[in-house]
């Protein structure tokens, strides 16, 4: 039986980059200033994704993404890999969302979408680590969720039956839920694999609308018209029948209210001795310093 799979994925500022000019004063990531990079944990879940896809011949591979339109390429590398289908929802209306307001509108993206056995994501984002819109999307769509998922050893489709080992803190846990269902991935499961060579020469001049420029769009689109494959769909607010209220920094109850940026600088080195006094002064200066106590 084939499965109808959908992956939640996002581009973030990679966090390794960090530097004073990351925040904006309104407290916002400026994205502008950092690399992006495909959400490590979501290529996790596109692993998982692709291992159902081989397993149920016929499944299809839908990724999600929101951002800006340059946000597009998290889904062709998704195509690179395997995945059959992407959606980019982009509008400036968005723009400053927290994870309520994300998860709402991914929500409403993936009710028009429609059919779907199956939503993987990863566990959480490395630009906020809030873990949150995963669950909060199974909340809005009433499903079941399973979270820090690392592997699925079963999936019985007559059934509509799902086994899923859950890596937590102590130890390991196999639970059975039902599908549909929402599943978020740890970074401990198996990584993605790599692109695939003939993938990335089909889809490496797919686009959203937003991308081509604006002398360039007729052209590509009537070029596209022979191949469909190399046009991915670009949603709007309003083409999810978004309430405007809900998204973006409108939707977003989480303010910032102050951002520091913290720089941890070496100090000179001290040599202490065995004696008391220096053991008695050195516990002074830790409990001083609020380093202990």
């Amino acid at each position: 039986m084939a499965l109808n799979i959908i992956v939640l994925a996002k581009q973030v500022p990679d966090t390794h980059n960090v530097g004073p000019d990351a925040m904006t004063p309104e407290g916002t990531i400026n994205r502008a200033a950092l690399p992006a990079v495909f959400n490590p944990e979501d290529l996790n879940a596109l692993e998982q994704a692709l291992r159902l896809k081989e397993q149920f011949p016929g499944s299809t591979i839908k990724v999600v993404t929101m951002g800006l339109p340059k946000s597009a390429e998290v889904v062709r590398e998704s195509l690179f890999r395997g995945a059959d289908e992407g959606f980019v929802i982009t509008d400036r209306c968005l723009g400053g969302a927290d994870t309520l307001a994300t998860s709402y509108t991914i929500s409403q993206a993936i009710r028009k979408i429609g059919k779907f056995d199956i939503i993987l994501g990863g566990r959480q984002a490395i630009d906020g680590d809030a873990a949150q819109v995963g669950p909060q999307i199974a909340e809005k769509l009433g499903l079941t969720q399973v979270t820090y998922a690392e592997e699925i050893i079963s999936l019985d489709e007559k059934a509509r039956k799902i086994v899923i080992k859950r890596h937590i803190d102590g130890g390991v846990e196999t639970v059975e839920a039902p599908l549909p269902l929402v599943v978020t991935v740890n970074g401990s499961a198996a990584p993605c694999r790599p692109r695939n060579a003939k993938r990335v020469m089909k889809y490496k001049n797919a686009t959203v609308p937003a991308e081509r420029p604006a002398e360039q769009a007729e052209a590509i689109a009537a070029a596209n018209a022979a191949k469909p494959y190399l046009n991915i769909t670009q949603w709007g607010a309003a083409d999810i029948d978004a309430d405007l209220k809900q998204v973006g920094k409108a939707g977003s109850p989480t303010n910032v209210k102050a951002v520091q940026n913290i720089v941890f600088k070496a100090k000179e080195s001290q040599t202490l001795t065995s004696s008391d006094a220096d053991v008695e002064n050195l516990m002074v200066e830790l409990l001083n310093n609020k380093i202990i106590g």
